[in-house]
């Protein structure tokens, strides 16, 4: 059975826990039916967030705030146009060379950096994530983890954040999953073929329905199928999403009743591929890769962009600066060539620069949070703790769910460098909770709660929060 766990398909993570659905293509979930039965939204929004923060303690992610950004903004266009435009989703990146993509309890939606560079088109990486965001909203997960709704909250997360690591590493994956007991799973599910076709169909409207290529979707699929063909290993994606030669030509019959529209692709996108790229590659090998003058059929502003990120992480910063400048000077709205350039200028030590152009950014696009991110950031090092903490603080104060990690690990610091104790605890908590740390978290709370004086809103505040994370750290061991 531990065998067979190990093969799971990582887009089906919650689909290990329940019997099959019915294979049925063209029956659509109505209002009421029994998949908004098996668990609440609350139920499963609890789920997917437990799940995520133990999938952090276990896999490397992508923290980058540009390129993460970039993915949430594509996931969240793609969203507002399906059918459920209101439902909220979590969009993140692992840090994994494969090409896959998976969707998880409460609308969770994870994409490895392998799939982002192996998109040849934007329209590419939207079809996947459309197909993730319809497996959600059509139910396919919903009706899934019924199992999951009957299990203590992080036994359920620890199996499924378990399955997800046996897909990308077996022996890890068979020690997490001893760990966790999954030994009780009594099935393997994947998503019937039903479900993918309904997910294709889905997720090919949502794409045309936000102004994305819905030939890319077959399209990818069809060009990955080849390859695997050639290279004789398939990707992980065609393992988890099945791919047949009836799917492809389902789609392209699909495509020829919507009728054709020209799209224009995104430059961002090739901008994000191309730091991405850098920042996966040696140094070296990066800016070998960048100088290429066909390196991976990139445009020539996202060739040169690429070839000066090469450059910052190969400690050359001043080759970098007059790429970027002459970029800038080309395309002055383009927020990336801005950031790009104010982190040569530190690199180089030119520390007054960098945050004189941070700036200029800040004023030009206020409240950006890739930019306030940078921007903190840099202040932080540059010790003018009083801009950063105000920054930071207005932050994570108006995006507290979405809020990552490293903003709160920055706040920690610049409320150390204004000598605010308290507060830096405090944020440090925050930030090990949200990389799955419970215990660690705890243990800066109650630093914080030593601190005097506080005053009494304060005090309740912590007070409250140490005592939610005793009780989750409790059930944690409880699993153990």
């Amino acid at each position: 059975m531990l065998r067979n766990l190990l093969g799971l398909p990582l887009l089906a993570l919650t689909t290990a826990l329940t019997p099959a659905l019915a294979d049925d293509p063209l029956q659509l979930p109505e209002i009421g039916d029994p998949a908004s039965q098996v668990v609440s939204p609350q139920k499963e929004q609890e789920l997917g967030e437990a799940f995520y923060r133990r999938l952090r303690q276990t896999v490397q992610f992508v923290d980058d705030p540009e390129i993460v950004n970039y993915l949430r903004s594509l996931g969240n266009r793609l969203a507002a146009h399906s059918s459920e435009p209101g439902r909220a989703f979590t969009f993140f990146i692992v840090r994994e060379s494969s090409i896959n993509a998976f969707a998880a309890p409460g609308g969770y939606i994870g994409a490895h950096s392998g799939l982002i560079l192996a998109a040849q088109r934007e329209s590419e990486l939207a079809a996947v994530m459309a197909h993730e965001i319809a497996h959600v909203t059509q139910r396919h997960l919903a009706r899934a983890y019924d199992s999951a709704s009957r299990m203590n909250l992080p036994t359920a997360a620890a199996i499924l954040a378990s399955i997800l690591i046996a897909t990308q590493n077996s022996e890890a994956g068979q020690a997490a999953l001893m760990s966790v007991q999954a030994g009780s799973i009594q099935q393997q599910i994947n998503f019937t073929r039903g479900n993918e076709k309904e997910a294709d169909r889905i997720g090919m409207q949502t794409l045309r329905d936000a102004d994305f290529d819905p030939a890319g979707m077959p399209g990818f699929f069809d060009r990955l199928q080849q390859q695997s063909r050639y290279y004789g290993t398939p990707p992980p994606f065609l393992s988890t999403h099945p791919v047949t030669s009836d799917r492809i030509a389902d789609a392209m019959a699909r495509i020829d009743q919507m009728g054709r529209s020209a799209v224009e692709e995104s430059l961002n996108f090739y901008l994000i591929r191309a730091k991405l790229r850098a920042a996966t590659l040696e140094p070296g090998a990066a800016v070998d890769y960048f100088s290429d003058i066909g390196s991976d059929r990139l445009p020539p502003a996202a060739r040169d962009y690429g070839l000066a990120q090469a450059y910052i992480l190969a400690g050359q910063a001043d080759k970098a600066i007059p790429l970027l400048r002459a970029l800038h000077e080309a395309d002055p709205d383009r927020i990336a060539y801005r950031i790009a350039l104010a982190q040569a200028h530190s690199r180089e030590g030119q520390t007054r620069r960098a945050l004189d152009t941070y700036q200029a950014a800040i004023t030009l696009y206020p409240g950006n949070p890739v930019i306030s991110h940078y921007y903190a950031e840099a202040l932080v090092h540059a010790g003018e703790h009083q801009p950063a903490y105000d920054l930071l603080n207005r932050q994570v104060r108006q995006h507290p769910d979405a809020t990552d990690p490293e903003l709160y690990r920055l706040l920690a610091k610049a409320a150390s460098g204004l000598d605010r104790p308290a507060e830096a605890y405090e944020a440090m908590g925050e930030y090990y909770y949200r990389n799955g740390q419970t215990h660690a978290a705890i243990e800066q709370y109650e630093l914080a709660l030593q601190q005097k004086p506080q005053d009494f809103y304060s005090s309740s505040r912590l007070e409250a929060r140490l005592a939610r994370l005793k009780r989750e750290a409790l059930a944690e061991r409880e699993q153990e």
